[in-house]
């Protein structure tokens, strides 16, 4: 009897030994990661989307105001008079308190401390600030065989060299040597005609050809 019952003990033990390992090595052999282990993972992490660009800033010194910019005029501590405020045709622009003021041919710098002492006679140590957002009376135009033509913002120096990056460069059957700017003079006039050799530009030769643009000049690339 006692052989029998041990016999008997060892098919059991057998037998839950039999049920018990697949069901180990299965969990040896396929472990399901944690969750803080998925989140440690690098790679888990979701993909940030790329930072967007800055745009090119003014230079609040010397950047004089014109037609059409847009203007942010933060008044410290005081959200009523703060606004973003284009520029006028007539050069004028319009904040609540002190009515209208001439905004075009001044750098942000003179207009803000022009705002800040009229702001005075409301405001206890007024702090102003004044921002060009959008130089939209700066510019220059780019024509022909480059790869972007258009109207570009001319919002810090730039030369032809640096026109002809900011279109992207050339198409491939642009003449390179038969470059001009076309400049308007004073009075309204015939345009001034200005060649720019590209190839001697880039060797060094001429560097009085690569001249520093104005607003409205534009480039033409046959």
């Amino acid at each position: 009897m006692e052989l029998r019952k041990c016999k008997a003990g060892r098919w059991v033990a057998l037998a839950c030994a039999l049920m018990v390992s697949p069901i180990f090595a299965a969990a040896q052999e396929d472990p399901k990661p944690s969750p803080s282990a998925a989140q440690a993972d690098p790679a888990s992490k979701p993909t940030q989307p790329a930072t967007a660009p800055e745009t090119s800033k003014v230079d609040s010194k010397t950047y004089v105001i014109g037609e059409n910019d847009v203007l942010e005029v933060d008044v410290w501590k005081d959200k009523e008079i703060s606004r973003t405020v284009p520029v006028r045709p007539d050069g004028k622009i319009s904040l609540p308190l002190i009515g209208e003021v001439q905004a075009s041919g001044m750098t942000p710098l003179q207009l803000q401390d022009d705002l800040a002492q009229r702001l005075k006679s409301f405001i206890a140590n007024p702090q102003v600030a004044v921002i060009v957002t959008d130089p939209r009376s700066h510019h220059f135009n780019i024509m022909g065989q480059v790869a972007k033509p258009g109207a570009y913002p001319l919002s810090q120096s730039m030369t032809v060299l640096d026109a002809i990056s900011v279109a992207g460069g050339f198409r491939d059957f642009a003449k390179e040597t038969k470059i001009y700017v076309l400049r308007t003079m004073p009075g309204g006039n015939n345009p001034e005609r200005l060649p720019f050799n590209y190839k001697d530009a880039i060797k060094g030769k001429h560097p009085e050809n690569n001249v520093v643009l104005k607003p409205g000049d534009t480039i033409v690339v046959p």
